[in-house]
């Protein structure tokens, strides 16, 4: 049985949803804001996941074969945002570690604390982020961010695991224990033997994995690589988890799926299983049965 439960509200704008009073702050709510980033409310606090709110790598690789131009405008500006407790990366790729957006943050919320890779700090102090507001977690470590609100790192493998010297993983998965409710993102992720075990013993009630796959265009371009449509369904059948937001589309044409893998992905939706979609100005709140 699905223990959750997952609503869609239309909003006005993003930034509708994060700075009033409009919409209740009762329970969690998540919405998708491209690619890989998620903002997720609770408890009147925000905690942002990968974002990539700036046009920084159509500028870097302009003049180049894979020039990264946006498919889909910036759904909401960083100087737009009122607040924002926390920015948790998953790994240093500027689609996920962004200078300009974490720049932009850095300096309108000097309160705002940082979780990134305990192996990718000094990248993270090069992108602008103080060193007394991060938060460095390695794999199999968890820190209590509030009150019902802790995250659990978990390595990530993309498309193989990046270990220092140290024993850190520079590519983590995330799971945000909210409330009760597991939500698992797993950053920029490929299967590997024993991630099935390791969230299906936590119990991930949400799963958001990327579903941008992989070909050989991927390897001779030397595009990082994710799960494919099916390999994020098997994941999900597995390890037992309901509830499936697919990202990683839409932005890069070439770092993207077909129209036939969402319709595929439409079809198998059930109240039993429910795989979301996730479009700009939907706002997804999450209800325990």
């Amino acid at each position: 049985m699905n223990r959750i439960k997952i609503n869609d509200l239309s909003i006005g704008s993003l930034k509708e949803f994060i700075n009033t009073d409009i919409i209740s702050f009762e329970g969690i709510d998540i919405a998708w804001i491209g690619q890989a980033g998620f903002i997720i409310r609770f408890n009147r606090k925000l905690y942002v996941i990968d974002p990539y709110l700036s046009d920084s790598l159509a500028k870097k690789y302009r003049e180049t074969l894979v020039p990264y131009t946006r498919l889909m405008e910036i759904p909401i500006h960083p100087k737009d945002f009122n607040q924002v407790e926390y920015v948790l990366s998953t790994h240093s790729h500027p689609d996920h570690l962004d200078s300009e957006t974490i720049s932009a943050f850095s300096q309108n919320f000097p309160e705002c604390k940082y979780i990134v890779p305990a192996a990718e700090i000094e990248q993270a102090i090069a992108e602008g982020i103080n060193k007394s507001h991060l938060l460095p977690i390695n794999a199999g470590q968890s820190i209590n961010l509030d009150t019902r609100v802790d995250v659990t790192a978990i390595p990530s493998a993309h498309e193989s695991f990046k270990i220092n010297e140290r024993w850190e993983h520079s590519y983590l998965g995330y799971i945000l224990h909210i409330d009760g409710v597991n939500i698992y993102h797993s950053g920029g992720c490929v299967p590997y033997d024993g991630l099935t075990e390791k969230i299906e013993t936590i119990g991930v009630d949400i799963a958001l994995l990327p579903i941008s796959g992989r070909n050989s265009a991927s390897k001779e371009q030397k595009i990082p690589v994710n799960f494919t449509v099916t390999e994020a369904l098997d994941l999900c059948e597995e390890a037992n988890i309901n509830n499936l937001f697919v990202h990683h589309f839409g932005m890069f044409s070439h770092n993207n799926v077909t129209i036939e893998d969402l319709e595929e992905l439409e079809q198998i939706n059930s109240e039993s299983f429910r795989i979301i979609i996730p479009k700009i100005n939907i706002l997804y709140k999450i209800i325990k049965r």
